[in-house]
C-alpha cells in the first residue's frame, strides 16, 4: 500500500524575522528583485529575451495577473516585479525531469516545502503513478490517454470532474469544455468559484453581465477611485502605475482595507530614476481602517451620506434603474449605531468620505478577494453597485465598477464556456456548431466537486493548470476527496502538491508555458487570451520548450478526446483539425461566443479588441428587468464571541497564488517564515503574548473542529479582534461548508478562530 503523503506543506522549526514595514511599492528593491529572479532563473540571455517580449504587441502575455496593458505604446520594460518573477519561474534552466521522480516517495516529497517543490524546476515526461506504487514513472503520451480513456469509458458522463486554472488560454479553455460536455458533463469548476464568483453573480443581477464597466484610459479621467479589499501592490503591482497617473491628474483615491499595505501608500516607478531615487508618488489620500467582514455596512454608510447630501437626480436613476425607491428607504432607515459598529469605522470617518463620494463626478470602484471571500460578498458587491448607481457612475467616461482579477485569463475561460452553470444561449450555439445536445442539469462548482468526492460520486479529477489540493478551502477534506477517486490527472509545467496527492493512479501531462513557442500541428501558433476589463488580445511564446516531450494545453485536450472517442465513439468533432490549426478553434468561437465577430482578425491587430460590454457602451442593462438593479440586502455580521479571532487569508509578496517563490514578505516585513499571524498588539498584550511565541489555531464550523499547530504571533498593524495568515498554509482552517450566500465561494476572508498558546 502506498503510504500517505502529507497534504499541507511541513511545519517551521525556527521563528521568523522582522523589519519594519515597507512605507512604498516598487522602486529600487523591485528592480533588485526582479534582476535577481531573473539571472538566477533563466541566466542573462534568458532574462534579456524573456522581460523584452513580455506584453509586447508581438510577444507573450504575462502569465501573472489580468491587468490590461496599455493600448498605445508600449515600454521595453513592460512588466512588474511580480510578472517578472512568474516568467522566471516558467523560465527556469531546472528539470524535473524522471531521474528526479525516481529519487522521492510522494510520501518523502509531501515532506517538502510548496517553495522547495516549485524550485525544482520544469516537468520533462509524462508520468504515471501506478496503484500502489510511491513513485512517479514515465509513460509515453499515447500510453497516458490510453489509461484515461480506460478509467474514463466505463463511468457516467457526472462521474468526472474538468477542473481549469485561469493561466489557461481562450482556446485551451473552449477545447476543454468541450471535451467536458460532448463527454456529458457541466462539471467544470475553476479557479474563479474560488475568487471572483461573488462578482460575477452580483453585478449579473445589478447591471446584466458579471464583469467590471471600465476601460485602463477610465482611470485618467476620474476624479475618485475607491480601492477596496484589494492589495495593488503585491497582486496587481501595473495597477499602481495607473493609480499613480490618475493621481497626478488630479483624482482622489481612497484605500479601504484592514491592513495598509505598501502599494497604497507610496510608489515608485522602477522606470522613473527620478521616482526610484526620490520620494515617489503618495497613492491614497485616505485609508479607511473596516473591520474584516465590515465592508458591506461601511458601503451603506457611504450611501446613507451621498443620500442625505440632497442627491439629485440627473436622469440616470429615473431612466435606467430600477429598485432605488426600495433602496432610498433601506439605507435612510439604517442606523448610524448598527453602520459604525458593523464596519468598525467612526461616523465621522464614514461621513467625510461619503462627502467625497456625494461631490464626484467620475467615481470607479475597484475590489478584489478583499471582498468575494465573505459569507455575505454578494450583498456587499451590491451594496457597492447601489452606491454607484446613487451618482450614475455606469457608463460615464472616468466611471464603474471594476473587479480586479487574479490570473491573468480566468476571465477569458468564463467568456468562452468555462462555466458549471451555462446559459441556454451557450449550450443552444454549441449544438449548432458541434451537435451537443444541451445538459439538463447544472454541473459542480469547486466546492460541490470536493463534496461530491468526498461522497465517491464523482470518480475522476481532471485539471489543467492550478494547484487544486492547495487552493481549495479546507485542505484535508480536499485532500482525502482526491484520494477517494480512481484516477487524478494533472496538466501542469512545474511540480506542485497537487502531483501528490493523488486518486489511485495519478498521471502529470506536461505542456507548454506562456513563454514557449508552440509549433502543433506543424506550424506556428499562437493563442489568446481576455484581460480584467475584456480586451481580447494574441499572446505568442518566442522561447525554445523546456523539453521536446512537451505539448500545448489544446494538444493535450485533443489527445484525451480521440482516446475516450476510440473507446466509446460518441463525437463527430474533428478533434486532429481543431489542435492543428488554432485559427479553426477560434472560427468556432465566433460562431459559438457572442461578441468575437471577425475573431481571427481582429485578434491579429496590436493590443487586441475590446468585446461588448452594454452597461459601459450604451448604459444597456441585460438583466430581467432591462434595467440596472438597486438591490436592497440586510446588514449582514460575523460575530465571534469574547475571546475568539476574525481570520483572514492573505498572500505574501513573493508569492503568487498557491507558488511560493521565497519565504520573504518584503512589504510587510516578515522574513524567513511563512506560518505566522498577524495580530494586533493589544490582542497580543490581552493574552500575554510576545512577539513570535508560538501558538495554535482551531476553526469549528458545524460541530468539525480544525487545529493547525505551530505559528507564530507577530505584532501588526490590523483592527483589534481580526488576524491575518498566509495561505495556502491556512487553507486547512478555512471549513468546506462555510461559503458565501449565492456564489458558494470559500469564506477565506472571514473565519472564526481560536488561538491558543503552545
Amino acid at each position: 500500500m502506498r503510504v500517505p503523503p502529507e497534504p499541507t506543506t511541513p511545519l517551521e522549526d525556527k521563528s521568523p524575522k522582522r523589519k519594519p514595514p515597507s512605507k512604498s511599492a516598487a522602486g529600487l528593491p523591485a528592480i533588485i528583485s526582479t534582476t535577481k529572479h531573473g539571472l538566477m532563473k533563466m541566466g542573462l540571455m534568458g532574462s534579456l529575451t524573456n522581460f523584452y517580449n513580455v506584453n509586447k504587441f508581438q510577444g507573450f502575455d504575462c502569465p501573472g495577473c489580468a491587468w490590461p496593458d496599455p493600448e498605445g505604446s508600449r515600454t521595453i520594460a513592460e512588466f512588474c516585479e511580480n510578472g517578472a518573477k512568474a516568467i522566471a519561474d516558467e523560465g527556469t534552466k531546472k528539470r524535473a525531469s524522471p531521474e528526479f521522480w525516481s529519487k522521492w516517495t510522494v510520501r518523502d516529497l509531501s515532506l517538502k516545502s510548496d517553495k522547495w517543490l516549485n524550485s525544482q524546476g520544469r516537468l520533462t515526461h509524462p508520468l504515471i503513478l501506478r496503484k500502489d506504487s510511491e513513485y512517479y514513472e514515465p509513460i509515453s503520451w499515447d500510453d497516458a490517454f490510453e489509461v484515461i480513456a480506460n478509467e474514463m469509458a466505463p463511468l457516467r458522463p457526472d462521474q468526472a470532474v474538468f477542473y481549469t486554472s485561469g493561466r489557461t488560454s481562450n482556446e485551451a479553455a473552449f477545447m476543454w469544455q468541450l471535451l467536458a460536455r460532448r463527454y456529458g458533463t457541466n462539471n467544470l469548476p475553476d479557479c474563479s468559484n474560488m475568487c471572483h464568483e461573488s462578482s460575477g453573480v452580483a453585478l449579473k443581477e445589478t447591471i446584466g453581465i458579471g464583469k467590471g464597466t471600465v476601460r485602463l484610459d477610465d482611470f485618467d479621467k476620474s476624479d475618485l477611485i475607491i480601492v477596496v479589499g484589494q492589495n495593488p501592490g503585491t497582486n496587481h503591482p501595473r495597477m499602481l502605475t495607473a493609480l499613480r497617473d490618475a493621481k497626478k491628474n488630479g483624482a482622489s483615491i481612497v484605500s479601504i482595507n484592514p491592513l495598509i499595505e505598501a502599494g497604497m501608500i507610496r510608489f515608485k516607478h522602477p522606470q522613473n530614476p527620478l521616482e526610484v531615487l526620490g520620494y515617489g508618488t503618495e497613492i491614497s489620500d485616505e485609508h479607511v481602517r473596516v473591520r474584516l467582514n465590515g465592508d458591506q455596512a461601511l458601503f451603506r454608510g457611504f450611501a446613507k451620506v451621498v443620500l442625505e447630501a440632497s442627491l439629485e437626480d440627473s436622469g440616470f436613476i429615473s431612466g435606467f434603474t430600477k429598485g432605488y425607491e426600495d433602496y432610498e428607504k433601506l439605507a435612510r432607515n439604517t442606523s448610524w449605531d448598527l453602520i459604525t459598529m458593523l464596519s468598525g469605522v467612526e461616523r465621522n470617518e464614514i461621513e467625510r468620505i461619503g462627502n467625497l463620494i456625494a461631490k464626484s463626478k467620475a467615481t470607479i470602484c475597484c475590489w478584489a478577494m478583499g471582498i468575494t471571500q465573505h459569507k455575505n460578498s454578494v450583498p456587499t458587491i451590491q451594496e457597492i453597485s447601489n452606491l454607484l448607481l446613487l451618482g450614475g457612475h455606469i457608463g460615464r467616461e472616468g466611471a464603474g465598477l471594476c473587479p480586479v482579477r487574479g490570473h491573468s485569463n480566468v476571465q477569458g475561460d468564463r467568456t468562452v464556456g468555462i462555466n458549471h452553470n451555462p446559459s441556454s444561449e451557450f449550450m443552444d450555439s454549441l449544438r449548432r456548431e458541434f451537435g451537443i445536445q444541451k445538459l439538463q442539469t447544472r454541473g459542480l462548482d469547486s466546492v460541490d466537486a470536493v463534496r461530491s468526492m468526498l461522497q465517491r460520486e464523482a470518480r475522476v479529477f481532471l485539471s489543467m493548470g492550478g494547484n487544486f489540493v492547495s487552493a481549495m478551502s479546507d485542505t484535508n477534506a480536499t485532500s482525502e476527496a482526491i484520494s477517494k477517486c480512481s484516477l487524478t490527472v494533472q496538466i501542469s509545467t512545474k511540480p506542485n502538491r497537487s502531483h501528490l496527492i493523488t486518486g489511485k493512479i495519478g498521471i502529470i501531462l506536461p505542456c507548454l508555458g506562456r513563454t514557449e513557442r508552440d509549433q502543433s500541428g506543424g506550424s506556428e501558433q499562437f493563442i489568446t487570451v481576455e484581460n480584467s476589463m475584456g480586451v481580447v488580445h494574441k499572446s505568442v511564446g518566442t522561447r525554445p520548450p523546456a523539453s521536446n516531450n512537451l505539448r500545448s494545453e489544446v494538444s493535450i485536450v485533443s489527445g484525451i478526446a480521440l482516446a475516450i472517442e476510440d473507446k466509446i465513439g460518441f463525437s463527430d468533432i474533428k478533434w486532429r483539425e481543431l489542435s492543428a490549426d488554432y485559427d479553426t478553434i477560434r472560427d468556432s468561437i465566433e460562431r459559438v461566443v457572442p461578441g468575437f465577430d471577425s475573431y481571427n482578425e481582429r485578434c491579429r491587430e496590436n493590443g487586441g479588441f475590446y468585446l461588448p460590454n452594454p452597461p459601459r457602451d450604451s448604459r444597456i442593462f441585460p438583466t430581467k428587468t432591462g434595467l440596472a438593479n438597486f438591490i436592497s440586502n440586510d446588514l449582514v455580521s460575523i460575530s465571534p464571541n469574547d475571546g475568539e479571532f476574525l481570520m483572514m487569508t492573505i498572500r505574501s509578496h513573493d508569492q503568487y497564488n498557491t507558488t511560493v517563490y521565497t519565504d520573504n514578505d518584503r512589504y510587510r516585513g516578515i522574513y524567513s517564515g511563512r506560518r505566522v499571524v498577524l495580530m494586533n498588539k493589544s490582542d497580543m498584550e490581552a493574552n500575554s503574548w510576545e512577539e513570535f511565541d508560538e501558538v495554535s489555531i482551531t476553526s469549528e464550523f458545524e460541530q468539525k473542529v480544525v487545529t493547525s499547530d505551530r505559528w507564530r504571533v507577530v505584532e501588526y498593524d490590523i483592527p483589534r479582534g481580526n488576524v491575518a495568515t498566509y495561505f495556502p498554509e491556512a487553507n486547512v482552517l478555512i471549513p468546506l461548508n462555510s461559503v458565501a450566500d449565492k456564489s458558494n465561494t470559500p469564506t477565506s476572508k472571514s473565519v472564526i478562530v481560536n488561538i491558543t498558546s503552545t
